[in-house]
């Protein structure tokens, strides 16, 4: 999709994706894919919601291009010097970091919910960007993960953060919001978009899709092929609607 689009793109994993495949599968995969399949185009490799020292380390010692040190949960001034601490580790390895305020909660299923979604606090924004000198920030701005009736974007937290903060602003959840206000968002000064869950969507709906109209298949490739094309289009769709397609010019895809 990002060859197709001429976009970059930043490949996500979580803790309990790492889990799944294994740390050592999903870097080479990412990178050997980033390598060959992608050449022409700029592919991250981000660790999202990193919970643990211990993790984040691991990421950026297996080259990851950045990680996300998530303590939102712990008061501010613990989350505050636990990602200055991986700042100073992951600078020393040219790893950008990415930090969080105000969490961002629900889960990646595709139930349409409503629970109370919690919103970052914009001098606590500020104090943690100073504090910890982050690369990215990611700030509870009324999203969530999954996709949930009640989650929309506060726009007046959101533009007082760009104004007061200058570093590029990362929206979690994104998958239940809107593409008109996907749009507000990136001009009010989002520069990165986190779905998830509607690529997990697409994925598992094709994959069931596919199983029952194909019950006595006994090749996986076969009974999984289809899903490849299905998250091909939706991140091609969003590569378009975030305005990143068609960011590398013909002359340096031609290098």
């Amino acid at each position: 999709a990002a060859v197709r689009a001429k976009s970059p793109a930043i490949i996500q994993v979580s803790e309990a994706a790492i889990k799944y495949m294994g740390l050592k599968p999903v870097t080479h995969i990412v990178s050997t894919v980033a390598k060959n399949v992608a050449a022409k185009v700029p592919i991250a490799l981000h660790l999202d919601h990193g919970k643990s020292l211990d993790s984040v380390f691991e990421c950026i010692n297996s080259g990851f291009t950045s990680v996300h040190i998530d303590a939102s949960d712990l008061p501010l001034d613990e989350n505050i010097a636990l990602t200055r601490r991986v700042v100073e580790i992951g600078h020393k390895k040219k790893v950008w970091v990415q930090g969080e305020v105000g969490s961002v909660v629900g889960v990646h299923s595709g139930k349409n919910g409503r629970f109370i979604i919690p919103k970052a606090k914009l001098e606590e924004v500020i104090k943690f960007v100073k504090e910890t000198e982050v690369d990215t920030i990611a700030a509870a701005v009324g999203t969530a993960h999954g996709i949930h009736r009640n989650e929309d974007i506060d726009f007046v937290l959101l533009r007082g953060i760009k104004s007061k903060v200058k570093r590029p602003f990362v929206l979690h959840g994104a998958s239940g919001i809107s593409d008109k206000k996907i749009k507000k968002a990136i001009k009010a000064g989002v520069n990165i978009i986190n779905i998830g869950t509607d690529i997990k969507r697409a994925f598992s709906k094709t994959l069931i899709q596919n199983c029952l109209k194909n019950r006595k298949e006994t090749d996986p490739r076969n009974l999984m092929g289809p899903t490849i094309k299905a998250v091909e289009e939706v991140v091609f769709n969003k590569m378009k609607l975030f305005g990143s397609a068609g960011q590398i010019r013909v002359a340096e895809l031609e290098i």
